[in-house]
This record gives structure tokens, sequence and C-alpha cells, in this order.
């Protein structure tokens, strides 16, 4: 069924992005000066190549790093996915993704469909932005519930507890045996990973390719670092659900690969279209915008729901006050980090 949700959800990303090719052009009128070079000094394209190449290296390596650091924990006896450590690990990563989706992803689909380039009606009339994250989180809760759903229909187990039930009504449904709720478990793990991993993926490709076809050397050389500890402390989020999913060693490597190769991707792209490619220009503008709307609902509603909601309402930390104190911090700490970060990027 993970695969199913996956397949539910690049579908939808891709009729995303034909509907928005379709109609940007038909809808935006931009002045003049939105397609074409900016008259800002640092613009220098030879320059910028160099650095466009760091990048790609720097934010590859960054990338690995994050997501295979918790990949490896295991073989780290105080970094076991059932310690305490791991736990508070886990929460500042969760902390990280929903900073992303908050403080960088969001704003940037703010900006850009409210931006002068783009036509007074409709762009300026509706708030796309916020439609859209809203949407895609509601996207995102219905395939993540009917996944779960038919699953456990099909193997008669029931419904384990996801942490956002106060009242005994909520509790478990069906009396369960323990394999079969492990293996439910299990499944919630499994569609976390995929769609988290889709949503990241969207997100990393679409930053990459602003960075590649920029030739803006005073951007580029912030944007290195900022987006280096980015990619890195996202990786670690999804490296601990990629852990917890316990996909087979294969799978494990085509998911880590699939996340670290994305962003430089992004900016080998960027490069290439760099000569066609205008960010200010009305198609990229609308194109953008919208994917990072959708992105941004989506990491949201993962980081919010199947993070740090589960984790805090799950009976370890329930059972610990003094964790729930520590976790919290983490996440804090993960979201405050990543709110200094979108001063540069």
């Amino acid at each position: 069924m993970s695969s199913t949700s996956t397949l539910v959800m690049k579908t939808f990303f891709i009729v995303l992005i034909f509907v928005s090719f379709t109609i940007s052009p038909a809808t935006s009128t931009a002045p003049e000066d939105c397609a074409s070079e900016s008259a800002n000094p640092c613009v220098n394209k030879a320059k910028a190549l160099p650095l466009k190449i760091i990048a790609i290296a720097s934010i590859l390596v960054a990338s690995m790093i994050g997501v295979g650091a918790p990949l490896f924990s295991r073989n780290v006896p105080f970094l076991q996915p059932d310690g305490n450590i791991f736990t508070i690990v886990k929460c500042f990563a969760s902390g990280i993704i929903l900073g992303t989706g908050f403080m960088h992803v969001l704003p940037d689909s703010f900006e850009m469909l409210s931006s002068q380039c783009l036509e007074e009606n409709p762009w300026h009339k509706f708030p796309f932005s916020g439609f859209l994250a809203m949407l895609s989180g509601l996207i995102t809760l219905v395939i993540d519930s009917m996944a779960t759903s038919i699953y456990t229909s099909k193997h008669r187990v029931g419904i384990v507890p996801h942490g956002h039930g106060h009242g005994p009504g909520n509790d478990v449904t069906l009396p369960t045996k323990d394999g079969d709720s492990a293996n439910a478990q299990l499944l919630r793990y499994r569609v976390i990973a995929m769609v988290l991993e889709l949503g990241i993926i969207v997100h990393s490709v679409v930053i990459g390719l602003s960075l590649g076809a920029t030739n803006d050397t005073c951007t580029i050389k912030g944007l290195i670092a900022a987006l280096c500890f980015h990619q890195m402390f996202e990786g670690m989020g999804l490296g601990g659900c990629i852990l917890q999913a316990e996909y087979t060693n294969l799978k494990k490597f085509v998911m880590a690969f699939f996340f670290a190769v994305t962003t430089p991707f992004g900016i080998a792209l960027g490069i290439a279209l760099s000569t066609i490619y205008r960010d200010n220009s009305p198609s990229a503008l609308v194109t953008v915008g919208l994917l990072n709307a959708c992105s941004a609902g989506l990491l949201i509603y993962m980081a919010l729901v199947d993070l740090l909601a589960a984790e805090f309402m799950g009976p370890k930390l329930q059972g610990s006050v003094k964790m729930q104190i520590k976790c919290f911090i983490a996440a804090l700490l993960g979201c405050g980090g990543m709110s200094i970060i979108a001063k540069w990027a």
C-alpha cells in the first residue's frame, strides 16, 4: 500500500506541474524587466559557475551525512532506535522539517505568487499559497488514513493508536495480536517514510533549480552554507523514518540516494536551463510557487501529525514528563535553527 500511496502523490504533483505550465502563460502578463537579467552588480555568470560546482559537491556530501547517520545508528550503542537519545534526536529532526515547511517553503510560495510580475487577477486576488498548502495537507491525510485502513482491513488487525485522540473512543478498536499490531505499526512507518521523502524531494529539486539558475554570486555564497545545514538536518529526519520502516538494505540505499542527489540534480538542471530559465518569469513563478505550496502542506502535516504528535502521544513519552520536556526543547531547537537559516535561504 505504501507504493500505491506514493504513486497517488506523484500523480498529484505531475498533474499540478502540467496545469501550472498550461495556465501560467494565459493568465500572467509581466513587465519587460521581469523576463530580463537583473542589473545587480553581483550578477556574474563566469564567477557563478565555479560556486555552483562547489555547491553541488558540498550539498551532496552534507545530504549523505545527514540521511546516512541515522541508518548507521544501530551500530552505536547510545543511538539505538528504542533509546532516549535517538528519540530526542528524532524530535529535533522533526522540528527541522516543521521549520522547513513554515519558514522556508510556504513563505517562498507566498512571495512568488504575490510577485508584481504576475497579473493582478487572479494571483493577487486569492491566497493560492495558503489554499494549496491546506489542500495538500488534507490530501496527505486522506492518503495516509486510507493506506492504513485498507491494510488493516485486509489483515484484520486493529487500528494502532496514532496519537490524535484524547478519549476512550480513540483506543484500539479491535483486539489484536502482538504480531499484527507490530505489522500495522510497521506499515505506518513505511507510509510516513515514503510520503515524507516525496515531499522533501519536490522541495529539494525546487531549491536546487533556483540556485542553479541564478548568477548572483552574492546570493550563492550565502545559500551554499545555509543549504548544507538545511539538507543535513532534514536528512536526519528522513533517515530516522527510513530506519524505523525497516526496509531492506537496498531500499534504504535507494531512498537515501534519491534524497542526497535531488538538490545537486536541481542545481545541475538549473545550470543547464540558466540561458532560458528566469526565476522571475511568470511561468517559473507560478510553477515553483504552486509546487512550494503543495510541498509545504505535506511537510507541515507530516511533521506535526505523523512525527511529533505520534511521538509525544506515544507510550514512551506519555510515561515520562521529563522526556516530554527534553523532546519539546529538541523540537523547538530544530524549528529555531531553521528559522535562523531562513535569513539566508
